[in-house]
């Protein structure tokens, strides 16, 4: 705790006298770069888990946190399995799912699309993606299918239009392959949020799906949600057990490992150097403390003189260092946040004004930008910034309590 005295002393040193102008500039650029530096860090850190988190949402919002596929891709007496896995502790649904890479064309257009086969239960969760049409109408025998935005744009497909699923692998014939080729009426337009997804996703009930496949009573595959996405492997292991030789079960991590090893990485380098602005924060905190000591020298000798204990030049000066950077650290998280609040608009001005598109969701999936941010996170932000602070005290107020009055103020 302060003393009166060392508290009256510390504030005035936080507000430099008139002729300390230069004084008070490093201070203030101190305070500058710790609050950069942290709503940085606030900023980046939130937006890469918002990222991470979204695009995890998204992917097992369409398609659960694992499959279990069939070696050959055609899972026969799948109803069984389906109970098996169903019956597993940690399995909160599971559901038969087709997904085959189809054609279609549609006025001349052509694109490649994932033909997705789902139950009913499956196809009516899709109807909070819905932005045109309804999904009410996908009825088995219907042959009425939901389009994502994208595709629909690439193809200029609206509801009510009917386009063509081409099936390369149809029927012989005494003649070659006959291709199958089926029109099918867009229900929908939906749009998950991924591009991927919302380009290439053609969906409509799995009854459809095998007719067109010429899968009898197969399906492709089980998708599977559990309770704990990051525990799916543990969950499913006797599931995986049971089924060795005849099925594999793929999760989230292993379908989508590169992208999120490369999410992990990058976040974990992005830390790494930001945390090095916070670095540089502290030792302008330094020096602009070793500058108001070396200015207050003739001070602190006679506050000596007074009685000042070097405890009390040491408290003083640390609280004096220390409180700056506690005001950067603070108004850096109110700018970080603020910056959070309109990053849809920060993203907007900046790419008007240069003309570059700085969030193209060709490359980065997501269509908009994505933040979550993570309290413990912003606690250990918090405190690396104040322990730098601290730090970079120590040495400018050990300066100033060692300082020898006699040696001062023998010529004054």
């Amino acid at each position: 705790m302060l003393s009166p005295f060392e508290r009256m002393i510390a504030k005035r040193y936080l507000w430099p006298g008139k002729g300390e102008a230069f004084i008070a500039l490093v201070a203030s650029i101190s305070v500058g770069v710790v609050m950069l530096s942290v709503a940085m860090l606030v900023v980046v850190m939130s937006v890469m888990n918002g990222f991470r988190a979204e695009l995890l949402d998204k992917i097992v919002g369409l398609n659960g946190h694992a499959i279990v596929q069939a070696y050959g891709g055609r899972l026969d007496n799948w109803e069984n399995v389906l109970t098996q896995v169903r019956e597993t502790p940690g399995v909160t649904d599971a559901s038969p799912l087709i997904e085959q890479p189809l054609f279609i064309t549609f006025n001349g257009r052509g694109e490649a699309i994932f033909l997705r086969g789902n139950t009913a239960d499956d196809i009516e969760t899709l109807s909070e993606k819905v932005v045109m049409g309804s999904v009410a109408g996908l009825n088995p025998g219907g042959k009425r299918v939901a389009i994502g935005t994208r595709l629909a744009q690439n193809i200029g497909a609206r509801v009510g239009d009917t386009i063509t699923v081409i099936n390369f692998e149809g029927r012989p014939t005494p003649f070659g392959t006959q291709f199958r080729r089926v029109g099918y009426e867009v229900a929908a337009i939906f749009e998950v949020g991924v591009y991927d997804y919302d380009e290439k996703f053609v969906v409509m009930p799995i009854a459809d799906a095998q007719t067109l496949l010429l899968m009898g009573d197969s399906i492709g595959m089980i998708e599977v949600s559990v309770t704990d996405a990051d525990q799916v492997g543990q969950i499913l292991a006797p599931v995986a057990d049971a089924l060795e030789g005849r099925a594999v079960i793929s999760d989230w991590k292993t379908i989508n490992s590169t992208l999120f090893e490369a999410l992990q990485v990058e976040r974990v380098a992005m830390f790494f150097a930001l945390s090095f602005m916070v670095l540089v924060a502290s030792f302008n905190i330094l020096s602009s403390l070793v500058m108001l000591v070396r200015a207050k020298t003739r001070d602190i000798a006679i506050m000596r003189t007074m009685g000042a204990t070097r405890r009390s030049l040491l408290k003083i000066f640390v609280t004096t260092g220390t409180t700056i950077g506690a005001i950067g650290t603070v108004s850096g998280l109110a700018l970080g946040f603020i910056i959070l609040l309109f990053r849809e608009e920060i993203v907007w001005f900046i790419a008007k004004v240069t003309g570059q598109q700085i969030w193209d969701p060709e490359v980065r999936f997501l269509s908009t930008l994505p933040s979550r941010t993570d309290p413990w996170e912003v606690a250990g932000i918090v405190a690396l910034a104040l322990i730098l602070s601290f730090l970079a005290t120590l040495y400018p107020a050990l300066k100033a309590a060692n300082t020898d009055p006699v040696q001062v103020l023998r010529y004054e």
